[in-house]
């Protein structure tokens, strides 16, 4: 199922849903019980919580915002407390091929009955409430962790921070990745104006951590207005990297880590995410003791589909805003091959499609330009026209699968194909990867 489109299913939102739906029956329904794919707020998850008792829960919470970099911090954060030997809830979104990859309980994927009995729960909860998909994946990530018993669970949130559902939740430490140019339409016009967005996962006497070194001012602004702990890289933590592993030292509990192995994960800027997570754990070590083995192990083993993931000739990235091209254009520049570099890239008609081309089109000698699917696809003439403007060689091609045949018919065996520019893109590629005969 693409991760943020509309489910084909026979279930539809008037009507009751069955004990017996089946997963896809299930998020069909959700995709249009709400008339709106994207409703910001927390009345109504804040009510149905309430009714289910998930506004308290016994596992800590740690809730990771930002605009780059959450999935490979609550990647890291889950790895990290599972090698120390606790019971981890994740809680992530998109997902690329499976809904399951949304709520993960000690490393392993919910299964659909698990899924089911969960939005089954919720679904009697909310009465005549309209929740929103993203509101019933949320309350049954969290129904399912209490019934697992986690000690600890990681929330990514979905969009901004201030209204997205996830923000229920009490965060006992909040983390902000970074600040930067995504949904405009949503969180407002700048880095200050997003910046408050995001700050809005930050509690009062509690943890409130940034992983970047000059944030907006309003990050740190709103979190002195409402008294939390506010830990700013740079200032409360600082990260310093050697020549081939890093450290990490903390200036408000002393804590010191040295010689670290660097994240499993390809890119500079994943030691910065991961200075983040660390300042995070070391923020509740009080309540989530960790050795230095956990540590080690979790940078060693972080993983997380879609980010410079390589199969064979193939380079998979969901990069699709200018920072996240830009650290997949700084990672392609430091994994030169020999051969040309072609790009099958498809975006939203809502996303920085200029700025994105911009970015990669010194690092790519060939694009080959897909549509995505309405309303919110953009054509693959118009990415075409902008890809043009970036001085970027790039022709219309149809559809993903059109796109990827194209590019593969074109390379040769020392040229690479990056798959880019939405989540979207980068599930359909693998799809189409994962069928062929490489």
């Amino acid at each position: 199922m693409p991760p943020t489109e509309a489910v084909s299913g026979s279930a539809g939102g008037g009507t009751r849903p069955q004990p017996d739906w089946p997963l896809a029956d299930w998020l069909a329904w959700q995709e249009r019980l709400n008339p709106r794919a994207i409703e910001l707020g927390l009345e109504r998850s804040r009510v149905v919580a309430g009714r289910v008792g998930l506004l308290t829960p016994a596992a800590v919470t740690a809730t990771v915002g930002g605009t780059n970099g959450k999935g490979s911090s609550v990647a890291l954060a889950d790895g990290i407390w599972r090698a120390a030997g606790y019971r981890v809830g994740r809680y992530s979104s998109p997902h690329l091929l499976r809904y399951n990859e949304r709520i993960v309980i000690d490393g392993h994927e919910a299964t659909d009955n698990a899924i089911c009995r969960a939005f089954a729960a919720i679904d009697v909860a909310r009465g005549s409430l309209p929740l929103t998909y993203f509101e019933f994946g949320t309350l049954a990530a969290l129904w399912l962790f209490r019934e697992a018993r986690c000690d600890v669970q990681v929330l990514e949130v979905g969009l901004g921070g201030r209204l997205d559902a996830v923000n229920i939740v009490d965060a006992d430490a909040a983390l902000v990745t970074n600040i930067g140019l995504d949904h405009l339409d949503w969180l407002g016009p700048d880095r200050e104006a997003i910046g408050f967005e995001k700050a809005g996962i930050f509690r009062k006497g509690r943890p409130a951590i940034c992983a970047e070194q000059a944030p907006p001012l309003s990050l740190g602004a709103h979190a002195a207005a409402i008294g939390a702990d506010w830990r700013q890289a740079g200032v409360a933590f600082d990260v310093t990297r050697g020549a081939s592993n890093w450290h990490w030292r903390s200036a408000v509990t002393a804590t010191e880590w040295r010689d670290l192995p660097p994240p499993a994960l390809p890119g500079a800027i994943q030691i910065d995410n991961a200075g983040g997570v660390l300042a995070l754990v070391d923020a509740l070590s009080d309540r989530l003791p960790v050795t230095r083995a956990a540590i080690d192990c979790g940078l060693r083993t972080l993983a997380l589909a879609g980010r410079f993931e390589r199969r064979g000739q193939l380079i998979f990235d969901v990069a699709h805003n200018a920072e996240s091209a830009q650290v997949l254009a700084d990672n392609l520049r430091a994994v030169p091959v020999s051969g040309r570099t072609r790009l099958v890239l498809g975006m939203l008609s809502d996303k920085p499609v200029a700025e994105v081309c911009r970015a990669l089109a010194p690092v790519v000698d060939d694009v080959y330009c897909a549509r995505l699917p309405p309303p919110r696809g953009l054509g693959d003439d118009a990415l075409r026209t902008a890809a043009h403007a970036s001085g970027m060689v790039a022709r219309a091609c149809g559809t993903v699968a059109d796109a990827l045949r194209a590019a593969r018919a074109d390379a040769a065996g020392d040229d690479r194909i990056v798959v880019c520019g939405s989540f979207l893109t980068v599930a359909e590629g693998m799809q189409l990867q994962g069928g062929s005969q490489e």
